[in-house]
């Protein structure tokens, strides 16, 4: 462990009464919706709610493109999220100009890779849903990106995340700890997902962990690692480099935990340099020159630069910086363990079918 981890843990061990403060806050809004004090809004949709209790990466982007390829061929579907780091207020729904400055890296992401589903952004979801619904004709479900804490809503669905590297239960109020939420909170989940495992994660750790997480009888849990598919190329997705031991990579990443990836670089390419950036951050002509100036140091012959798909729909933008650059683009999915992705699967079109079963009285 490094002089500045040290010291960031140090620090945030002392902001402890800031994290109990905190946890009291929460607490007293929880036990407001609890009694319904505060009042939670149920609409005559499927809603399914993605979302985790701590602050950071937990997969939530991954998870919601595995239910847009199970689920838009069969349901009209939407998505809505916040829209994080967008230059846009308010109400807005993806279409053909729409940027990724106006909506947000990831729900951009969605819109590029989905292009039969709706795609909407809106800090206040409780107005942005009637929005959507009049905005998208016979509308059948609506999945809400990091919406788990929004309790303004009743999703009758809800996927709670959590990282296998920090499982909620182990986890603390921030800022001492990186919990926004309280750990019993994840009782209203229908689902409990641990993300970003390793691929070799055995059945008695398995049992560990969901002895540790103590689900409810009426939850379901679930495992997943990080699969990492072939790169393709930012502006021609058709052609492919397929990583060898021989390839030096510059990554250029700014998303929340690139752990991951810089593993999975680590084992199948000859080296890699990173560049690395806030997470969501904007790029800009400067920091292109200095990617660009990175790159041209690399003296492999047999070299690449790699990005994350929501850091693609920044740098698309700049057609003649990039066009003479080998700008390829690392695409991910969640991959299930202990081969239970159809059981996953068969939970989620049970509860869509039979919500709408249930609506049409049939």
């Amino acid at each position: 462990m490094n002089f500045n981890n040290v010291f960031l843990k140090s620090f945030r061990v002392l902001l402890l009464p800031f994290s109990i403060l905190y946890g009291w806050v929460m607490a007293l809004r929880n036990w407001m919706y609890n009694k319904d004090y505060f009042k939670s809004v149920q609409f005559n949709i499927p809603i399914i709610s993605i979302g985790n209790l701590s602050l950071g990466g937990t997969g939530k982007s991954p998870m919601v493109e595995h239910l847009l390829s199970l689920l838009a061929n069969d349901f009209k579907v939407a998505t809505l999220s916040r829209g994080y780091k967008r230059k846009t207020k308010g109400y807005a729904l993806a279409n053909e100009k729409t940027t990724a400055l106006e909506i947000g890296d990831e729900p951009m992401q969605f819109h590029l890779k989905h292009p039969n589903v709706a795609v909407a952004v809106g800090e206040r979801r409780i107005e942005a849903i009637p929005q959507l619904i009049q905005d998208v004709p016979n509308l059948q479900l609506v999945i809400l990106d990091d919406a788990f804490q929004h309790r303004e809503i009743r999703a009758e669905f809800n996927i709670l995340l959590t990282d296998y590297n920090n499982l909620y239960c182990d986890d603390f109020f921030i800022p001492t700890g990186d919990l926004r939420d309280e750990r019993k909170s994840a009782k209203r989940a229908e689902v409990i997902v641990v993300t970003k495992c390793p691929d070799n994660l055995s059945i008695e750790e398995r049992d560990e962990i969901i002895e540790k997480l103590y689900p409810e009888q009426h939850q379901s849990v679930f495992f997943t690692a990080i699969a990492y598919k072939t790169p393709y190329h930012i502006y021609n997705p058709t052609e492919q480099w397929i990583l060898t031991m021989r390839d030096e990579v510059l990554l250029v990443c700014g998303i929340a935990n690139p752990l991951p990836l810089k593993n999975y670089l680590h084992d199948c390419t000859h080296t890699y340099y990173q560049l690395s950036y806030n997470d969501h951050h904007i790029f800009s002509i400067e920091d292109l020159q200095d990617i660009k100036e990175k790159f041209n140091k690399i003296e492999s012959k047999s070299k690449l630069i790699l990005t994350t798909e929501k850091d693609a729909v920044r740098l698309v933008k700049y057609t003649e910086e990039l066009h003479d650059i080998p700008l390829y683009v690392l695409p991910i999915k969640p991959r299930f363990l202990f081969d239970a992705e159809a059981s996953f699967n068969q939970l989620v079109i049970d509860y869509v079918s039979q919500f709408h079963k249930n609506t049409n009285g049939n």
